[in-house]
């Protein structure tokens, strides 16, 4: 009980500046269409459900691949639907947003028809560097807009960390090697 209620009061997106950059913490991604502020105020939304009294409501109907694309006009637990699925399962998606849940593959095994959620040409949020993890095969990656940290520690690669200096370009990559905890598949 003490875990979930601790788990309940994190934040889904946290945002902070850092010597002049903007810097956006996500477990998985953000979809191309949604800024920096519409990042915020959705997962502000998720937030509130996950405190408040009807998460146990919320919870029977979270999971599911649909929505798999964002519009404005989506209410209640559809909505809330595709926030969570962007921020904890994303990897790929179409140009148009349309995410993939199927493929946990390399950035450079995408299907047909997508790409990685950071590659979607006229991504509102190119000019922030995100913090990201959840994506496993995809590794270490350090761009000025981006940051994927997991190294897949529970596969036997890597525990990842990165200290960040007075600005978003100075990094450091601190690890640890991972006794393999699950074998893929």
């Amino acid at each position: 009980e003490a875990m979930l209620d601790w788990l309940r009061r994190q934040h889904m997106a946290l945002h902070m500046q850092i010597g002049g950059g903007e810097l956006l913490m996500v477990h998985a991604g953000v979809l191309p269409q949604w800024t920096v502020g519409d990042t915020r105020a959705l997962a502000a939304e998720l937030e509130s459900v996950l405190r408040g009294p009807a998460l146990g409501e919320f919870l029977l109907d979270m999971y599911g691949n649909a929505p798999d694309h964002w519009h404005d006009a989506l209410t209640g637990s559809a909505r809330l639907r595709v926030v969570v699925n962007a921020l904890t399962r994303l990897r790929f998606c179409s140009a148009e947003g349309v995410m993939d849940f199927e493929s946990s593959d390399s950035a450079a095994s995408a299907p047909e028809g997508l790409m990685p959620w950071f590659d979607v040409p006229g991504r509102k949020t190119a000019d922030v560097t995100i913090a990201f993890g959840h994506w496993s095969t995809l590794g270490w990656l350090s761009r000025p807009d981006l940051l994927s940290t997991d190294t897949g520690c529970v596969w036997g690669g890597c525990l990842s960390a990165v200290r960040i200096g007075a600005t978003l370009d100075e990094r450091e990559l601190i690890q640890v090697k991972c006794e393999q905890a699950q074998k893929p598949g």
